[in-house]
């Protein structure tokens, strides 16, 4: 049995931009607090330093977080792995269990849905990903037939 590398598409940069722009936000809030603390309570300066701190570390923290586990969906010769995605039903599966894979819209999104023989769906929103949907949908296509066993001609 050959064992490859997993498929693995990552989190459209886009997306990881807001992300960021959101703790960017947040993180402005709690400078802003910090400062009025310090006017309205007299304290010295050298509390700013404690939110600067905090910023840092969230930074650091988003930039691992994004360069280690940044990916949303993973495809092994085994079954597939979803992850930060919400609603996406099950997050994870075997090739054999998957009935098959279809593309639709939902509330005008591209996605692919995977329906498992048991009754439970897989949606993966494309716009998430930073792969080409075409590129995306033949990826699991692929894997899907070598999962089941199959070859192409």
């Amino acid at each position: 049995m050959t064992t490859e590398t997993p498929s693995v598409h990552r989190l459209a940069p886009a997306i990881a931009a807001r992300l960021v722009g959101v703790l960017l936000c947040a993180v402005a809030v709690l400078i802003l607090l910090s400062t009025l603390a310090i006017a309205v309570l007299d304290l010295h300066t050298v509390f700013l330093l404690v939110p600067v701190a905090i910023t840092v570390a969230l930074l650091v923290a988003a930039w691992w977080t994004w360069r280690r586990k940044g990916w949303i969906a993973r495809l092994t010769t085994e079954g597939y792995r979803i992850q930060w995605v919400r609603g996406v039903g099950a997050a994870s599966g075997r090739w054999k269990d998957v009935e098959d894979a279809v593309t639709t819209t939902i509330l005008d999104s591209p996605v692919v849905r995977l329906r498992l023989r048991d009754g439970r769906t897989t949606t993966i929103p494309v716009e998430m990903l930073a792969t080409d949907r075409e590129d995306f949908v033949r990826d699991i296509q692929a894997h899907l037939q070598r999962g089941r066993g199959l070859r192409k001609l």
